[in-house]
């Protein structure tokens, strides 16, 4: 197995060995030539690539990261496929924008709202989006549009690929469960560029390759590590189970009661059972490392390295174990941190990496500034090219949010606070400083109740009041219960609704 690993790092390094060329000059206010954008998106993918010291084989990302800026400290606003997009997207928060769960459509509350491919269409920019940027479930709605947003593309395009065919011969480790939230997965014999994300890849290559001589916004929308988990062979081969850990966090921290969210015990899961999943999940994301690089490659090919800024980030993560779940939509570290890498060609923090704070609603910001665009006013993150610049900046101080149903946290440099159903139902505290895995709940220590008061002062009043436990789910046509992901359900459609 190692030395399979081996060559298939060997060939990953060729592949990527000079995508990206490093210039030293300082980002400017108004770029002399209009950069094009790549911009890609993971699903369900938390921290766990080599470049962030994972045991999980990276050489692209980690290739793209040594170049760019790597952020080890990026948030999600809502660990959650459709809200966290809907908010990174538009540059809003998710109670401004309006969308906290699955159904509500983008424009809902504020139909005059301008995207990030938005404001670069109407800057003459070509925009493009190949695969999941705005919402669409998993499986279910692969292949399909979704509830995109039409006005920001000029093209859009939604492949699907041998993945779609093999559902029904799915290895689930949590039988029982629907299949947008079971942790089930496939050895695929069949190989990378058959294969819906393969197909990504190669559409947008496509689009660069067409648009190379105008400026272009092209979004890569990556469904996995999304469960379920389907993935060519050689990747699996990849990992020796006995490599892997169970790795629970065994200092148990008791969730609070509010929490229907949390899963007991592992979801019924033996340790064979726990490593076998991880095992896939850590296959899907070399999968999607190797797609990634397949693009980075088409820049150089291209002759756009120089002149392109590139961002690979994922929606939310997704706990593999810590704290005995296996889920997003939960404030844990694992669920609500992200990978996030800009290469921005002019920066001069290029290869280096940024420990400060940030939140994927500072995205939108962050680009209109490298291109010299007018951002709207309402945005509500704020640019990231000081930190692109010196990665290091002493004083960026401001914390940073993330909500869930009945749930809502802020973090500090130091401090993680949750309050839950406005502290009614529980609230948590942890000191990153000497518990960055969150084992320790200090909020009930009469040590720390100024720490508690001034961290929850910074708590909007208002809580996002907890769904009803059935709702209808219009683009399936059926009903579903999101706030479990173990609730079975009797509806044919049931198995194909990402929770």
């Amino acid at each position: 197995m190692r030395i399979l690993a081996s060559i298939w790092l060997f060939l990953s390094a060729a592949l990527l060995s000079s995508c990206i060329s490093h210039s030293q000059q300082t980002v400017a206010e108004t770029p002399r030539e209009r950069p094009n954008v790549l911009f890609i998106v993971s699903d369900d993918l938390n921290a766990r690539l080599g470049t962030y010291g994972a045991q999980v084989i990276t050489p692209h990302i980690d290739e793209l990261a040594s170049k760019g800026v790597r952020f080890d400290r990026a948030y999600s606003q809502y660990p959650w496929c459709a809200p966290s997009r809907a908010s990174f997207m538009t540059g809003l928060r998710p109670d401004t924008v309006g969308v906290t769960d699955l159904s509500t459509p983008l424009r809902a509350k504020h139909p005059d709202l301008v995207t990030i491919p938005e404001l670069f269409r109407q800057n003459g920019y070509f925009t493009g989006r190949v695969g999941k940027i705005f919402h669409q479930g998993v499986p279910g709605g692969v292949g399909r549009p979704g509830p995109d947003d039409p006005q920001s593309w000029d093209i859009a395009i939604d492949p699907a690929g041998h993945d779609l065919e093999v559902l029904d011969r799915l290895e689930n480790m949590t039988p029982g469960n629907h299949i947008g939230s079971a942790l089930a997965f496939y050895r695929d014999e069949v190989g990378d560029l058959e294969q819906t994300d393969g197909m990504v890849a190669s559409e947008v290559i496509d689009l660069i390759e067409k648009h190379r001589d105008e400026p272009f916004f092209i979004a890569a929308g990556f469904y996995r590590p999304h469960v379920p988990e389907v993935a060519p062979a050689p990747y699996f081969d990849l990992y020796d189970l006995v490599d892997i850990p169970a790795w629970s966090v065994t200092d148990h921290t008791t969730p609070p009661e509010a929490s229907a969210l949390f899963i007991p015990d592992d979801m019924g899961m033996t340790e064979l059972e726990q490593r076998r999943f991880i095992q896939s999940y850590y296959a899907a994301t070399s999968f999607v490392d190797a797609q990634v690089g397949r693009l980075l490659a088409a820049l150089e090919e291209n002759g756009l390295a120089d002149n392109t800024i590139v961002v690979f980030v994922s929606d939310h993560g997704f706990l593999l174990g810590e704290h005995d779940q296996w889920a997003k939509r939960l404030l844990w570290e694992p669920s609500a941190r992200v990978p996030l890498v800009i290469y921005a060609p002019e920066s001069t923090g290029n290869g280096s990496a940024s420990s400060r704070l940030v939140e994927l609603v500072d995205l939108f910001p962050t680009l209109a500034h490298l291109a010299g665009l007018s951002a709207p006013d309402t945005l509500e993150g704020r640019s990231l090219v000081p930190l692109l610049n010196k990665p290091t900046l002493e004083g960026w101080d401001r914390p940073v949010y993330t909500q869930i149903a009945g749930g809502r946290s802020v973090r500090t440099a130091r401090w993680h606070y949750a309050e839950f159903e406005a502290g009614r139902k529980g609230t948590q505290l942890f000191d990153h400083s000497v518990d960055p895995h969150e084992t320790r709940n200090l909020a009930g220590d009469p040590r720390y109740a100024d720490v508690v008061g001034r961290l929850s002062a910074l708590l909007p009043d208002d809580v996002e009041e907890r769904p009803d436990p059935l709702r209808y789910d219009p683009e399936n046509d059926c009903l579903h219960q999101p706030e479990r992901a173990s609730i079975t359900l009797g509806t044919p459609c049931a198995r194909y609704i990402d929770p």
